[in-house]
């Protein structure tokens, strides 16, 4: 049986502006059960590196019935911390048999 693993999803919310007039955030951590997490395909790298110019790490599975925002918002799993950058894309929630019907693809972040 396919099972996805724990991991925290990191929501920056903005809270106001510093004296420079750059956005302060606050971070609210929430920890997603069964998110499948599988290394993103070399042709997928490539594409979103010539898209967007981020070098695409993992791909993540989103379980079904998932609400929360995932795009621009950072996650943590095997002890690194992510970063979300592409927009989720959804399935027909009906027509996949499996437990996930999401993704978004990781870059690593670097803080």
């Amino acid at each position: 049986m396919i099972k996805g693993i724990k991991v925290t999803l990191i929501n920056r919310i903005e809270t106001g502006v510093d004296d420079f007039n750059h956005p302060e955030y606050e971070e609210s951590r929430v920890e997603v059960d069964n998110v499948l997490v599988t290394p993103t395909e070399s042709t997928d790298v490539i594409d979103q590196q010539n898209l967007t110019g981020k070098k695409a790490v993992y791909t993540l599975g989103i379980p079904k019935g998932d609400t929360h925002v995932w795009e621009d918002q950072f996650v943590e799993f095997f002890g690194q911390r992510f970063h979300v950058f592409t927009p989720q894309t959804f399935g027909i929630e009906e027509m996949i048999p499996l437990q996930w019907n999401s993704k978004v693809m990781v870059e690593k972040y670097e803080y």
